[in-house]
């Protein structure tokens, strides 16, 4: 299935400071080895300054990365006790408020990622309210849907442990002809690397 860059460029204009639809960002810094070395977790509106800029610029470059390309839509699994899916379902239920969850996750990528260098990973929880498009899709002052959403974006870290681009990443549920779609997953990876995508369908059990 191809993405719809629309959609992608719709949920990334709601992405700025006087507007953001993210709620709350929480996330873990990994050592080369795929250990935690620390985590964070907190609502967005409490950073401030570069470090709330850069949080935001990191969230916005899984879905504004170039569709279908980059950025590649997959069919989601059955969920399973257990599973991957079962967690990812959970935190976005608990709106990334259970740090034993996220740190199971965490845990879960370290052990299965073919990194090579320390890394840090940022999870967003998002809330979009997609407004009614009339036929001359001009936007109505009426909600469709509400859009509950969790962004993944996984990042090197340079000497000053500061971010850089994202690697790997992914949009959860996708967006789909303006709604959601719990039934695909958003796969990001940098330079649409195909190895990349194999490690990232290999830890999502694509």
């Amino acid at each position: 299935m191809l993405i719809n860059r629309s959609d992608m460029l719709e949920l990334t204009r709601r992405m700025n400071d006087s507007r953001a639809n993210l709620v709350r960002v929480a996330g873990a810094y990994m050592d080369e080895e795929g250990y935690v070395d620390g985590t964070f977790n907190t609502f967005f509106q409490n950073l401030h300054g570069e470090e709330k800029k850069r949080t935001l610029e990191i969230a916005k470059a899984i879905p504004f990365s170039r569709t279908n390309e980059e950025l590649k839509a997959f069919r989601t699994p059955e969920i399973q006790p257990g599973s991957v899916w079962q967690l990812l379902n959970a935190l976005k239920e608990c709106e990334l408020k259970n740090d034993a969850m996220l740190l199971n996750l965490y845990e879960y990528i370290g052990e299965n990622y073919p990194a090579d260098s320390a890394y840090v990973i940022y999870m967003y929880y998002g809330i979009y309210d997609i407004i009614t498009k009339a036929k001359d899709n001009t936007f109505l002052d009426e909600s469709t849907e509400i859009y509950r959403y969790l962004i993944l974006a996984m990042c090197p870290l340079g000497k000053d442990q500061n971010p850089g681009k994202p690697f790997a990443g992914f949009l959860y549920p996708a967006m789909t002809d303006r709604s959601s779609d719990p039934n695909h997953v958003n796969v990001y990876c940098e330079d649409g690397n195909a190895r990349a995508f194999e490690a990232m369908k290999g830890i999502l059990k694509l």
